[in-house]
């Protein structure tokens, strides 16, 4: 990759963390150019339509057009039609938030969700967030299909969780890590005890391809009052069911049947 592409694609990932925009000197910081470099790197993408500049305080903010991509993308792939069902209904019998999460590479998106909760604590993230596989039920799900050589390296890829930035039970080293790929594979999914977020527990199971590593998982989030072990157990067979039924449904999808 060339280094204007990788600075490119940098500014963009930049932006999309600061949707008030950003001024070049703030960008320049950012990818470590020269102030003139970034104000020329942000101009083109203004004129290419991916990014405007706020005329107020001359900050420079990401257009949809990105939007507008991701969704035309996804549209086309089929898969949020032919998984909706399947998260509607596993939304309505936990009473919480479902998520699909797509694997690409390294990288976990989630890209379609239901919400069962219709009062009380909701919780409710925004989409198109990437997990962090080391500290999320729905890392965790994808890891466990993996020997655990694999997931290390595939979770290496963001590390650990630092202090503070996810839950106070968010695995920090190999040891603790593997014990909860462990217990995941004897379960047939993760369970997540504020691993992710503080008073927030998750579960996920992954969604197998013909080789019988995840090719994308379901979870289920909720606030830890709610969301206790005993209920995520509760909840273990109709989640693994669901993960069945979305294992057939995808393979319609041709962002996802070719990876068996």
């Amino acid at each position: 990759m060339s280094s204007i592409m990788q600075k490119t694609l940098r500014a963009l990932e930049l932006l999309s963390y600061n949707p008030e925009g950003l001024g070049p000197r703030e960008v320049a910081d950012a990818l470590d150019i020269p102030a003139s470099g970034a104000h020329r790197l942000l101009n083109e993408l203004v004129t290419l339509g991916y990014v405007r500049q706020e005329k107020d305080r001359g900050a420079y903010a990401l257009t949809t057009r990105l939007i507008s991509l991701g969704l035309r993308f996804m549209s086309e792939s089929g898969i949020v039609d032919v998984a909706q069902p399947a998260l509607d209904r596993l939304a309505r019998e936990s009473g919480e938030l479902v998520r699909l999460g797509i694997i690409d590479g390294k990288r976990l998106t989630w890209v379609a969700k239901s919400q069962g909760a219709r009062n009380g604590l909701i919780y409710d993230p925004d989409m198109g967030a990437e997990a962090h596989l080391a500290s999320s039920s729905s890392g965790l799900a994808w890891l466990m299909t993996l020997s655990d050589e694999r997931a290390l390296e595939v979770a290496a890829y963001q590390g650990f969780a630092s202090e503070g930035a996810f839950g106070p039970n968010a695995p920090t080293t190999v040891v603790e890590l593997l014990a909860a790929l462990e217990r995941a594979r004897h379960l047939g999914f993760a369970l997540t005890i504020e691993t992710y977020a503080l008073g927030m527990n998750g579960m996920a199971a992954p969604i197998r391809g013909k080789g019988g590593e995840a090719q994308a998982v379901v979870s289920v989030y909720g606030p830890a009052i709610r969301m206790t072990e005993a209920r995520m157990l509760e909840l273990g067979e109709p989640l693994l069911a669901t993960a069945d039924e979305l294992a057939d449904a995808l393979k319609v999808s041709p962002l996802l049947r070719h990876r068996g």
